[in-house]
Parts: C-alpha cells; structure tokens; sequence
C-alpha cells in the first residue's frame, strides 16, 4: 500500500471540500471528488483525513498527485493544495535479446536488449562467454584502444563497428534496477566470418558460364534458321488463308 499525506492548518469548524487530482502529460484527471474515488482507484483507496491510502498499488498509480482543500470560514473562503510524486518500485523482467547468428568481418553490427516493465528504468550488462563487457571511457584509458565495441548502458546497444573474427562468441545481456533480481535473457551465439572471395569468384564465373551457353544456344538456333522457318511458316498460313477468302 501507499499512503498519500496530506495535511492542513485550517481550524476545526471551517467547512472543508477536499479534492484529489492526478496530473498527467494528458491532462488533470479527477482521483477523489464530491466524497467518492473514481477511475483505477474506485474500491481500492480510502481517505485518511485529507490523505489517501492506496491498497495493491501497481505501476500505473505512479505518477503526480495533487491535494486540494478549500474551507469557508465566516472571514470567506480559504484554499490550499499540496503536490506528492508516487512512484512504483517494479523490478525488471527478463528482457528481449537480438544477437544476429552470423557476421561478416569488417561490417557494422549491433545487439539489442531491451525490458519496459522496469520502474525505474533498468540499466543494461552485455556479457561475452560469461564474461562481463567492460565499458569503453574515452581515450585516457589504456584499455580503450582494444575495445572494439560502445556499450550503451542506458539504451542497451552494443554496437561494433567493424566486428572481427575475435568477437566470435556467446552474448547475453543482463537487466537490473536496484528492485528486486536482475534479469537475464537465454544465450546467444555470434559467428564471424571473413568475406569468401574465393567462394565469391566461382559463383561468378558459373553465372558468366551458364550466360555464354545460353547465348551460343540462340545463336545456334539462329544459324540452323529454326527461328525463320517458324516465320516462314506462319507467312505460309496466313497467305493460304487470304487466298481461300
């Protein structure tokens, strides 16, 4: 539960109207109004005074909350409000990991890990073959001449710019945000290749075979004049049927 305070210095015998509002990128909805809660908390909120107790709070009850209380005394009216941020501890699932099966040497390749149920927002550890990834921090480090990569700890990126066969390896990230236990997704493997010229080559000269025989086939057929009697032919029909007419 969470207990939202909310206190006041009005006498006794004034008259009080209190009102509760959430204020949100939306707009300021109601939460308590004319004696009654609305909205996600209708059966699972009761006041306490002027303050509200919330029972089996989730993540959508974070947010901005803003106490109202106006008091009429024989002197007039007197109004006075308070503003309390709520938010929702939520430990993080296990998050969604993209580690692409196979790389070519040289090209630009990147991880994703990523988690949304995370409150606050979880912070993200790439590890290679169980082994933590270390974070690149600028230039004055020695290390950082060897790092091959940029971790991005807060979007959960881990980009190569040019992957070696070195980084050929088991990847897994891992989500944590100081609630609860971190969360790891299943392992995955990266293989990195060089480019098979080779490979490459013999593909080509097969394409430029299989072109040359088929263009040496219509010149063949060509030259034995299949192509003209099949016209000839068709001349011969169409005159006998003229002369029929």
């Amino acid at each position: 539960e969470a207990i939202l305070s909310c206190k006041h210095k009005f006498s006794k015998g004034m008259s009080l109207r209190i009102e509760w509002k959430k204020i949100q990128s939306q707009g300021v909805s109601f939460v308590y109004y004319n004696g009654e809660f609305t909205g996600d908390l209708r059966g699972r909120a009761e006041m306490l005074n002027t303050g509200i107790r919330i029972r089996n709070v989730t993540r959508r009850d974070s947010g901005t909350y803003r106490c109202e209380i106006s008091a009429k005394s024989e002197e007039g009216q007197h109004l006075g409000e308070a503003t309390i941020t709520l938010t929702v501890l939520v430990a993080p699932t296990t998050p969604v990991c993209e580690v692409p099966s196979s790389a070519m040497t040289g090209t630009v390749v990147e991880l994703s890990c990523k988690e949304t149920e995370g409150s606050p927002p979880s912070e993200y550890q790439w590890y290679k073959n169980g082994v933590p990834l270390l974070e690149k921090r600028g230039t004055d480090s020695a290390r950082a001449a060897n790092i091959t990569y940029t971790m991005n700890k807060k979007s959960g990126t881990l980009l190569f710019n040019t992957v070696t066969k070195n980084d050929t390896g088991e990847y897994f990230c891992e989500a944590s945000n100081g609630i609860g236990l971190s969360q790891k997704c299943s392992v995955k493997r990266m293989q990195v290749d060089d480019l098979n010229v080779s490979g490459i080559i013999v593909a080509v000269v097969f394409v430029a075979l299989v072109m040359a025989l088929c263009g040496l086939g219509v010149f063949y057929a060509q030259k034995k004049g299949y192509f003209t009697k099949e016209s000839a032919s068709q001349k011969k029909t169409n005159y006998q049927s003229t002369s029929e007419k």
